[in-house]
């Protein structure tokens, strides 16, 4: 969520920076304008009451000393009609103050001044590209027909047992699904992340301080009767650990991952981009995190965008970042880099992470601050990255390393597979 602050100062900024995102704020923030106004009118007339209540109770004391009973009821009865007053602007203030908050939370993050203008993913920067990328190769097998092969996917059962969306992994694939997530938290640890296990079901409170609400519900899964949500990833309970905390300037940088299944009730269109493990409502997926002092966050990006890069080089497959346009970005990120990854079977990029820099929104909803010294409490900044979602990654391997004897595991996996080949 935007400051208000920001809002107050320069309005016209806002309106130029949102465009970026393809955002028209105008109405908005005329809205916004108009209610803090008021605001400002009623604590003032809130304040005004409450210093009238205190002198009248002031010289109430006084009068009663000095005998003169009759003057101190008077000013009794002023005070009760004061409390009067005092409740109504009190109603009204928290009234205008949801309804500035309800339009608040309807502004996206401003873009950083990086963010190239665009309106869809076409328009994305391509900043990095490594590893060889073999595009005549017709005779390879997509993931979806190789996993049948093997017997290591099921979709058939998945949608028996639950709909689409929700494959049954077995025998080799299930381990291999084992081996990406212990790989990819067992290097987070070494690389200075501490793990946490979250719930996979948050409240309505974490839900909106991350900025799944109100933005994203309909892509959510509620639990209807206990109104909770189940989460569509980890980010959202990890950065919920430092709801309404002031840290101290000492304690960053925050680094936490986390391991979580993730569902997503939306799984976009149909066809070739979204059959088989391309798309899921369920998926499992290994999740960074940080919390960072404000004058360090881009510094951090970086380095979590080169890390999740590491890992892709780790497992030898050829990959791209994307610096996401205006029109791609999310509503809550300030910069996001995408990384994906080439399928050599499908002939296409498929994207396995998102590293985002959320600035000050998250942390604004949240009340996530940091003590510099004695000055006051400051908002700190929230990052996250996928290091990684699982379901392409494995589409990806094991359609680029089959071969005529089966498909190769990475070096990297053997240890935690215990196996070389799936035949």
């Amino acid at each position: 969520m935007l400051q208000i602050q920001l809002l107050r100062q320069n309005p016209d900024y806002i309106i130029e920076k949102l465009k970026i995102k393809n955002f028209d704020a105008t109405a908005i923030l005329q809205q916004i304008q108009l209610l803090d106004g008021e605001i400002r009118a009623e604590k003032k007339s809130l304040d005004d009451n409450l210093m009238e209540q205190n002198s009248h109770s002031k010289k109430i004391g006084l009068l009663f000393k000095e005998g003169k009973r009759e003057e101190a009821e008077i000013l009794k009865t002023e005070i009760a009609v004061l409390k009067e007053r005092e409740a109504e602007y009190k109603a009204r203030l928290a009234e205008k103050e949801e309804a500035i908050e309800t339009l608040l939370v309807q502004l996206p993050n401003l873009p950083h001044e990086s963010v190239p203008k665009g309106k869809t993913a076409e328009d994305n920067e391509i900043i990095l590209q490594e590893g060889e990328i073999e595009t005549a190769q017709s005779q390879l097998i997509p993931h979806w027909d190789l996993v049948k092969k093997y017997d290591i996917v099921d979709f058939d059962l998945g949608s028996k047992i639950t709909g689409a969306g929700f494959p049954v992994y077995k025998g080799k694939g299930a381990k291999l699904q084992r081996a990406l997530i212990n790989f990819f938290l067992d290097t987070a640890i070494e690389n200075g992340y501490q793990e946490v296990q979250p719930p996979y079901m948050v409240n309505e409170a974490s839900a909106y301080a991350t900025g799944q609400l109100p933005d994203k519900e309909g892509q959510m899964y509620h639990i209807t009767a206990d109104n909770l949500y189940l989460i569509p990833t980890a980010e959202v309970p990890v950065t919920n650990i430092y709801r309404d905390i002031i840290l101290k300037e000492s304690d960053f940088p925050v680094k936490h991952c986390a391991y979580s299944a993730c569902f997503r009730r939306e799984a976009g269109s149909y066809g070739k981009d979204v059959r088989g493990l391309n798309r899921l409502h369920q998926f499992d997926k290994v999740e960074i995190v940080q919390v960072e002092h404000p004058d360090r966050s881009y510094d951090t990006l970086e380095e979590m965008r080169e890390y999740v890069a590491s890992l892709l080089r780790k497992l030898k497959l050829p990959f791209r970042v994307l610096r996401l346009c205006g029109g791609d970005i999310s509503f809550t990120s300030a910069l996001t880099y995408d990384l994906e990854v080439y399928s050599q079977a499908q002939q296409r990029w498929l994207e396995v992470s998102s590293v985002s820099n959320f600035e000050s929104y998250q942390a604004n909803r949240m009340k996530l601050r940091f003590k510099d010294g004695n000055e006051k409490p400051k908002l700190a900044h929230t990052l996250n990255g996928s290091a990684l979602a699982l379901p392409r990654i494995m589409a990806a391997l094991i359609e680029n390393n089959q071969t005529e004897e089966g498909i190769v595991i990475p070096e990297v996996l053997r240890r935690y597979t215990q196996f070389d080949i799936i035949d």
